[in-house]
């Protein structure tokens, strides 16, 4: 299959696609939001609630889309590519899935196609793995990647369980107490939303597109480091490599105890004496 190349006749145009180009460090994720062609009064708040959590890298629709994820994901694809997002929500109600929400990811490629889908609502309970769901839910609800938190600065939580068949997300807000030293003491107050999530139904990606799009770049993998080893305990050992060495040549610190006497002077009447006296009597 070919790929059409598009050459940017503006600057403006240049900027837009060196943005979305593919990148060893890629930009947040953005997601989309949007609803069905019915949809209920719980669906919709549940929607507003999970933009407001996401914003600002989030794109709501208000209109109506009637579209079926599972069935066909053209519309999906058409709405991805064109918003440069690769996370999308889709809320639906009726008769046969009630309070209907569809949390899915797309991989980055010329034509988007769906990873995996995961329809989570609050009713016909089935039992799946879940840990495709937590990696999802991860990827949809994290921040930017920062080198440090501090403390004062950490002030919202988001709590996912999966327990007796559904999945628990709750919201807590971060309080810092006094508690009689510098460290402070910590507690969490439910702020809302939350939501009791029951997984139905998914649609997950074949395998050889499940390692392409997690294949990691040349530039990302870290570099082995040579004669370098660690023990069960995590300590590092190195490893030199050097010539061998004449220790009768290595130089030491000088000591009188470690100097070499000289021998014994034979003098012209027969007797032996030391150095130091042959001096004293010239």
């Amino acid at each position: 299959m070919a790929v059409l190349t598009i050459k940017p006749k503006t600057k403006r145009s240049k900027r837009f696609l060196d943005h979305r180009a593919p990148k060893l460090l890629e930009n947040s994720k953005n997601a989309m939001i949007m609803k069905g062609g019915n949809t209920s009064e719980t669906v919709t708040q549940a929607l507003k609630d999970i933009y407001s959590l996401k914003k600002p890298n989030v794109v709501l629709y208000k209109k109506k889309n009637i579209m079926r994820p599972f069935e066909d994901s053209t519309s999906l694809e058409f709405f991805s590519k064109k918003t440069d997002c690769s996370l999308f929500l889709f809320g639906s109600h009726n008769k046969k899935r009630p309070n209907n929400l569809v949390f899915g990811k797309n991989s980055s490629s010329s034509y988007l196609r769906p990873l995996f889908f995961s329809k989570i609502t609050d009713t016909l309970l089935v039992q799946h793995p879940y840990l495709t769901v937590f990696f999802l839910l991860v990827d949809f609800f994290r921040g930017p990647v920062v080198p440090a938190v501090r403390l004062a600065g950490l002030e919202h939580i988001l709590h996912f369980t999966a327990a007796d068949g559904k999945i628990f997300m709750r919201s807590y807000r971060v309080l810092l107490k006094k508690s009689g030293c510098r460290t402070p003491r910590i507690e969490l107050e439910e702020i809302g939303p939350s939501f009791d999530f029951v997984l139905r139904r998914t649609h997950l990606a074949s395998d050889d597109l499940y390692k392409t799009a997690h294949k990691q770049p040349k530039g990302l993998k870290p570099k082995k480091k040579k004669n370098i080893s660690h023990d069960t305990f995590g300590t590092k050992f190195g490893r030199l490599h050097m010539q061998k060495q004449n220790l009768d040549k290595l130089q030491t610190r000088k000591m009188k105890g470690l100097r070499k006497r000289r021998g014994a002077v034979v003098v012209e009447n027969g007797e032996t004496t030391s150095p130091k006296k042959i001096k004293t009597q010239e």
